[in-house]
């Protein structure tokens, strides 16, 4: 079966195959939605003016005023329908997000998965919105602190995972009581299509938020355009208090820029040059497979995607021996099918990316191991955009700068080093801070990179790699990466504003610190 039938196929069981926003492709002012494992042009999606763009924020913001008086567990209620809703549909939904994204079926049907989670953990959140009671140091006062929806807040999401991201932050928006107006990665238009539509058919069916004038829908926007048309737009606008972003360290620098400019709240995930340190008495059983999946899953075009290896001199020759061959092991192919476990990197742009910091790399005196521009050429005939995953040894004591930057590529730098506080300076040498693991039976060496004088990143692992984060954390990273948290944990409040309140129920009128005036 060709990639347009089985996208068809995909699009009508999502019901969205005669979607508004579908047009031909070729027309004037759309973006193609383009599977990168077969060039092939799967639709097209018509593009949004600055004036379309306004038009949501307005109405999202109105309806968002009477969502924010809407008690925060019946929001809850809608947000399980809207976990319920993509269980139902997860297996067309993860592989749009395939054929989109060029990540396996498996990883796909992952990535919705997800999106039910954290719906699912947003249920749960809807009643404990807590806040904290203090005591006052004036007699007869109280004190405490509640919390309010921050208001209508702006989405930008990134092309590797172009549903969980935004589900990350709308499903935790929405029971905290705010509306949202999405702009998704043009380079996944259908995915946020199909996940807008399945959350806007939960509103459109409920009756639990029926306010008079508003659409329900209006909740969650959707506007998918340029950045010139769109993106600049929603930085800049003071009707967003908040806007999350989710990309390259260079655009998020873009991003707080403006947005800082105008005062206004960010939550920044940006790039990460992850490090997994392997000590001598690591279970080297565990070894090789937390690197495949941490390297080599999806095709390295995670945030969280090992990118350094960094290996005691005493066991780096066992860690190669096992993990080169594996390497040539790989199946590569077509990510629909179930056998493949590396598909195509997204564009050829990042194919000609990863050629260069392959050669700058060889410039500086590396060794390929594995891969490599050869791993490159042999596809060259092949028209999606598939590479070989890579292994590069880096000489002894040598910090190439290609080492230094984040390239979105299946490329691994494998680096020696003697001891482990060699290894944690080296780990935190990189600009980005956002996920890191060592592997190590040493309760003395684990808890050392566990403390304040190891990893540097807002994730930290012990035994297990460093991609592949569970719901129930904040997700997040340093430096670079921009300090934001998503997800589990107490991410939610970055979705409201704190307010402190203080009642005076006595006859008198005290000051704090005892301050007499008058």
């Amino acid at each position: 079966m060709n990639t347009t039938t089985r996208a068809q196929e995909i699009l009508e069981a999502l019901g969205i195959a005669g979607h508004s926003r579908l047009c031909t492709p070729g027309t004037p002012g759309s973006v193609n939605s383009v599977d990168p494992a077969t060039g092939t042009v799967i639709a097209a999606v018509g593009l949004q003016s600055a004036e379309d763009y306004d038009r949501a924020v307005d109405r999202a913001r109105a309806a968002q005023r009477a969502w924010a008086m809407l008690p925060a567990p019946k929001r809850g209620e809608l947000v399980r329908r809207m976990g319920n809703a993509f269980r139902e549909h997860i297996e067309p939904l993860g592989e749009l997000v395939t054929l989109e994204s060029g990540k396996i079926r498996a990883e796909g049907i992952g990535e919705i998965q997800e999106c039910v989670d954290i719906a699912d953990f947003g249920v749960g959140l809807s009643r404990q919105l807590y806040g904290l009671s203090m005591h006052s140091e004036r007699s007869e006062h109280r004190m405490y602190e509640q919390w309010h929806p921050v208001g209508t807040m702006g989405i930008i999401t990134a092309f590797n995972f172009p549903a969980a991201v935004w589900a990350w932050n709308s499903m935790l928006a929405a029971v905290c009581g705010d509306a949202m107006v999405w702009k998704p990665s043009l380079v996944a238009p259908l995915t946020a299509i199909a996940m807008t539509e399945v959350v806007h058919r939960v509103m459109q069916e409920q009756d639990l938020f029926t306010p008079e004038g508003i659409d329900p829908r209006d909740l969650f926007g959707l506007v998918i355009g340029t950045d010139e048309a769109v993106g600049e737009r929603m930085l800049a606008d003071r009707r967003l208090p908040l806007i999350s972003a989710t990309g390259s360290c260079r655009m998020g620098r873009r991003v707080g820029e403006v947005v800082g400019a105008r005062l206004g709240r960010t939550l920044l995930e940006l790039g990460g040059n992850n490090a997994m340190i392997i000590m001598p008495d690591a279970d080297m059983t565990l070894v090789p497979r937390a690197v495949l999946f941490g390297a080599v899953g999806t095709a390295g075009q995670r945030c969280t995607s090992t990118r350094r290896l960094i290996c005691h001199a005493d066991c780096v020759k066992q860690v190669l021996d096992a993990l080169v061959p594996a390497y040539g092991t790989v199946p590569i192919g077509n990510p629909l099918d179930p056998g493949t476990l590396m598909g195509p990197l997204v564009r050829p742009e990042a194919v000609e990316a990863m050629r260069s910091a392959i050669t700058r790399a060889v410039a500086d005196g590396c060794e390929v191991l594995s891969g490599g521009t050869e791993g490159i050429d042999r596809f060259a005939d092949s028209p999606g955009n598939f590479v070989e995953p890579t292994i590069i040894r880096v000489p002894k004591g040598a910090h190439p700068e290609i080492t230094r930057e984040e390239t979105f590529a299946p490329i691994l730098y494998v680096f020696t080093v003697d001891s482990l506080e060699e290894a944690i300076e080296l780990q935190n040498a990189a600009d980005q801070g956002l996920s890191s693991a060592i592997f190590t039976d040493s309760v003395r060496s684990a808890e050392r990179f566990l403390s304040h004088h190891g990893s540097d990143c807002g994730i930290a692992n012990v035994n297990i790699g460093t991609s592949g984060a569970e719901i129930g954390g904040a997700f997040g990273g340093e430096k670079d990466t921009g300090g934001g948290r998503e997800s589990g944990s107490d991410a939610w409040k970055q979705y409201m504003r704190r307010q402190t309140c203080t009642i005076n129920w006595g006859t008198d009128l005290p000051l704090a610190q005892g301050i007499e005036f008058g």
